[in-house]
């Protein structure tokens, strides 16, 4: 069973992430959602495909009504990332789920509409969230052609969605990075196959530079935080990636 942890609290703001489910089907990759709460306003990230929709909706039942998520954010199109948008839709037909302009005509496969899917526009945008403000961060063909990810500047986090991804074995599958050079040999096959584009990676990682970042969570794996969080945009700026390393491989 999923568990739900705080990773961060200031009075009514707070992260929770919900993650590690032992009991999941060992053909189901692991995922991490994470909830974001002010001020009774409540969003969560990624929240995951319907095969583990049970599993999220009970953990999220421990700390939060789960009916009082207002927002749903989906930082791509994948199965993992979205296919329960239905099943949270037939539990509140009043959600908005906030992704990529791009995939909100493909999306609906899973569920919804026009008036349950918000596009962003390819440069971002800022949602009001309680009496602060989180912001849709542009992080395109990696790996998805319509990609975000969710800064929050008042907690200093990054929901980074696949990027810092790590595919971590049982024994070593922590909730923080313990050990960076350990932990990112589990993150170089998947960053090498999964993101596309070198100039896309180098963009994202001179805006990731200049931002204030405590925590880099990931959707997948460990999160990073304090230098691990420079470690790991250091690590990724030097990373071969993309076709031209898949070509080299064959």
């Amino acid at each position: 069973m999923k568990t739900a942890q705080t990773i961060y609290q200031e009075g009514s703001h707070r992260w929770v992430v919900i993650a590690r489910d032992p009991s999941k089907p060992n053909c189901v990759i692991d995922t991490n959602e994470y909830l974001v709460s002010r001020e009774g306003d409540n969003l969560l990230t990624d929240p995951g495909g319907s095969e583990i929709f049970p599993a999220v909706f009970a953990a999220l039942s421990t700390i939060v009504d789960p009916m009082s998520i207002r927002y749903l954010f989906a930082s791509h199109q994948d199965p993992d990332i979205i296919s329960s948008l239905g099943l949270w839709l037939e539990c509140n037909p009043e959600i908005r789920c906030y992704v990529s302009r791009l995939w909100s005509s493909f999306i609906p496969h899973f569920g919804g509409d026009e008036n349950s899917l918000v596009a962003i526009p390819d440069e971002g945008m800022g949602m009001p969230l309680g009496s602060g403000q989180i912001e849709y961060v542009p992080a395109h063909f990696l790996h998805s052609s319509g990609n975000f990810h969710l800064y929050d500047p008042d907690a200093r986090i990054l929901f980074s969605g696949d990027v810092g991804a790590a595919l971590l074995p049982p024994e070593e599958d922590e909730l923080f990075v313990r050990d960076f050079d350990k932990h990112i040999r589990h993150a170089e096959g998947f960053h090498r196959r999964w993101m596309g584009s070198t100039e896309a990676k180098l963009d994202w990682c001179e805006r990731a530079s200049r931002m204030k970042i405590d925590m880099l969570c990931p959707q997948h794996g460990s999160i990073y935080q304090g230098d691990d969080v420079m470690r790991f945009i250091n690590w990724f700026a030097e990373l071969p990636v993309g076709l031209s390393t898949f070509r080299h491989r064959r």
